[in-house]
């Protein structure tokens, strides 16, 4: 279990409100908020924009020692909201870890390695989970979930059940699948089918019909000879 890595970034309180937000932006300052059970009240913030990106450049968990006014606070960046045609980020949610005490998040999972089933089989991957939910302390967070695939065959799969869950609570269902290697395509997919019509079959009886009277035709003129 690879563990997340502690990214140093630095905040500044900031006042809410539609007109600072949009001028923060201008700036290339991200409005965000800290919020957590252990807090009093939430704090209002901003961070710098290429430095949230280097964070969402990794698709992993994020930890942040995020520090406002001097002061070291321990989070776990929840949520972020996109602008959906620049893509740029509007909005960052940051949650105060406190030790001991379970958080809920999601956890990518990365698939290793080449399955024996599409090396030597020709067999596809085929992944319908890449996301799972579950609760753990701050000291149990892992950075993503790896899976080997390399022993799976054709027809093998891997459940969510198999995971390394040591200190940490599932939220989703164990029986879910992860990946399976599913058998290669037919070439018969590749080839368009049209069902046979009425006229077509008489089609073919009068085909067939006139090439035995053909037949027949040489049989008795070779008869005569």
């Amino acid at each position: 279990m690879i563990k997340p890595e502690n990214v140093k970034l630095e905040g500044v309180k900031r006042e809410t409100g539609k007109g600072s937000t949009a001028k923060l932006r201008n700036e290339k300052r991200v409005p965000a908020v800290l919020y957590g059970p252990g807090m009093d009240e939430n704090i209002s913030l901003h961070v710098d924009e290429l430095e949230l990106e280097k964070i969402l450049s990794r698709s992993q968990t994020k930890l942040q020692d995020l520090t406002i006014d001097g002061k070291s606070y321990h989070t776990l960046l929840k949520r972020v909201e996109f602008d959906p045609v620049t893509d740029r980020p509007l909005h960052a949610d940051f949650y105060l870890l406190e030790d001991g005490k379970q958080v809920s998040l999601r956890i990518p999972i990365r698939l290793q390695g080449a399955a024996k089933g599409v090396v030597d089989g020709g067999g596809r991957v085929f992944q319908p989970m890449r996301i799972v939910r579950v609760k753990a302390i701050p000291e149990a967070i892992p950075a993503q979930f790896d899976v080997d695939i390399t022993p799976l065959d054709i027809g093998d799969s891997i459940h969510v059940s198999e995971l390394d869950m040591e200190g940490i609570t599932l939220l989703d269902d164990p029986e879910r699948t992860i990946v399976t290697i599913s058998p290669p395509k037919s070439e018969a997919l590749f080839t368009t089918t049209v069902p046979e019509t009425d006229e077509d079959v008489e089609g073919e009886e009068m085909e067939e019909g006139a090439e035995e009277m053909e037949e027949e035709g040489t049989e008795e003129e070779t008869t005569e000879e």
